[in-house]
This record gives structure tokens, sequence and C-alpha cells, in this order.
């Protein structure tokens, strides 16, 4: 039983490592051991949602759906080393979600002003001409949005205990806490407000160059380990399929609806399963 146990120790500290960086102890402590008030008391959704594994998929969804937006995708192409440091901007987003679901009031704050300081940094003029600028309300509004959208889906799909309908509105108006604090006016509270203000944002969307060589990095040539393709092959096949039809063709990623209720829903779990095995070792 042993080399189970030490085995299971090994990939936890491995995927920590990867997900937190190398001041993920500092900051996992500083999370939890700072004293003060909290934005989000323990029963909230927001905890349950964001604390589950599949965060993962969802995470990555997120960002294959965020992608479709040209002035969005324009500043992510022009300002992110995504390609070049794909785990530090995964460290930097995970230390950021950590920091305003379960950190202190205080920390919450100083991790919102940060990324509001670079926001203010990120703008220029995209492809087809348009200027975008990282702080446009607009834009910072439809990376909510994906977000959102696609914590929760995931979470429905693929988390250890699901919520009701009254617990999928409170985990929309949970993160509108924090859209607010971002700097997006008027975030929806309800997955009714959330599916229509995303309906809203559809004549918008459209695949560019970038979007579809990001997805391509994402889905098919992340960085990583020989040891590590086949689970990650299974992460992007289940964020692919929480994609709506609709957000595909313009990416160029497939549409297999009967491999993806079964095969792929299959392994999706199963995935999901083993991660939150290891991250509670």
């Amino acid at each position: 039983m042993a080399f189970p146990h030490s085995l299971r120790t090994r990939l936890a500290t491995n995927l920590f490592a990867k997900v937190a960086g190398p001041n993920g102890a500092e900051t996992r402590a500083r999370v939890h051991d700072t004293p003060g008030p909290r934005w989000f008391a323990e029963d909230r959704p927001i905890r349950r949602v964001h604390g589950d594994a599949s965060m993962f998929v969802g995470g990555l969804r997120a960002l294959l759906l965020q992608s479709l937006h040209p002035l969005a995708m324009a500043g992510v192409a022009g300002h992110s080393d995504y390609r070049g440091d794909p785990w530090g901007r995964l460290q930097r987003t995970s230390a950021f979600l950590a920091m305003t679901t379960f950190g202190a009031e205080v920390d919450a704050r100083r991790a919102v002003d940060q990324v509001r300081g670079i926001h203010r940094r990120v703008h220029g003029t995209a492809p087809d001409g348009r200027p975008y600028r990282a702080d446009d309300p607009h834009l910072l509004t439809w990376v909510h949005l994906a977000e959102v959208d696609s914590f929760l889906l995931a979470h429905q799909t693929y988390g250890a205990r699901p919520l009701d309908q009254e617990g999928c509105d409170g985990y929309v108006a949970d993160t509108a806490r924090v859209a607010e604090a971002l700097g997006v006016p008027d975030p929806p509270r309800t997955t009714a407000d959330l599916a229509a203000r995303l309906a809203e944002y559809r004549p918008e969307l459209h695949g560019t160059a970038e979007a579809r060589e990001a997805a391509k990095f994402l889905v098919l040539k992340a960085p990583l380990p020989w040891a590590a393709r086949p689970p990650y092959a299974v992460l992007a096949a289940s964020a692919v399929a929480m994609l709506p039809p609709w957000a595909r063709l313009p990416l160029r990623l497939p549409y297999l609806p009967l491999a993806e209720a079964t095969a792929i829903r299959a392994a999706g779990h199963g995935l999901v399963r083993g991660i939150r095995w290891t991250l509670t070792a």
C-alpha cells in the first residue's frame, strides 16, 4: 500500500508545482492562513465551483471561447506570451482565482488591483485595423461571460457535487462581485441573464488566424512531457466537447456528437476524478 501512496504524493506534488508555480506553497499559505474577512463565506457556490477539479476543463474551454472575439484575441496575441510561457499564465490565473475566491479581502483587493494595472498597459491595434484596450468594459465583460459560462458548465458536467438551479444562480451572482471590482459594468447575476448576455456577443465573434493558431496550440501543441500527453488529450477533448457547435467551426475544431456523448464524456469523468484524487493527497 505504500507504493500507491507515494505515487499519489509525487503526482500531487508535480501537478501542484505546474499549476501553482515555484511560489505555490507560499501563495497557498497566504490564501488560507491570512486572518480577516473574505469576500465569500464558506457555503457560497463560488467556493464549491472554484475548488473542484472540473476547473481544469472549464479553464481550457474558457480560453477557446474567449479567442472568438477578435479584439480580445488581438490583445492576447500581442501581449500574452501564452506560447512561450503557458505554465506561467496558468499559474498567474490560478493564483488570482484562489486569492479572490478564498483569500482575505485585503489580498483579494490587491490581486484585482494588480490585474487592473496590467490591463491599463495592454492596448494596440487589431489586424483588422480596430483599436483595442484590455480595460475596455465591453471586452472585460466578454472575458467574464466566457469564464463564468465555462466554469459553471464544467462543474455541472464533471463536478463532484453539481449545483441546483439556486446554486447556479448564486454562483453567477458571486462572480459578479469579482467582475465589478475588475471593471465589468453590471455583470449578470443569474444563469438566464448570463445566457442572454452571451447571445448579445454572437454577432461580434469570428474565427481569426490568431484564434485558430491559439486553438491549435491549446488543443494539440501544448508543451508537455510524453507521459502527460494522453491525459491532456482527454482534457482538451472534454473542453472542446463542451463548446457549442457554432463556436467550433470558426476555430476549425471537430463536432462529434456521438463520441462526445459517450467515450469523451466517460473519459472526461475519469480524468477529472483522477485529478481530484491526486489533489486530495
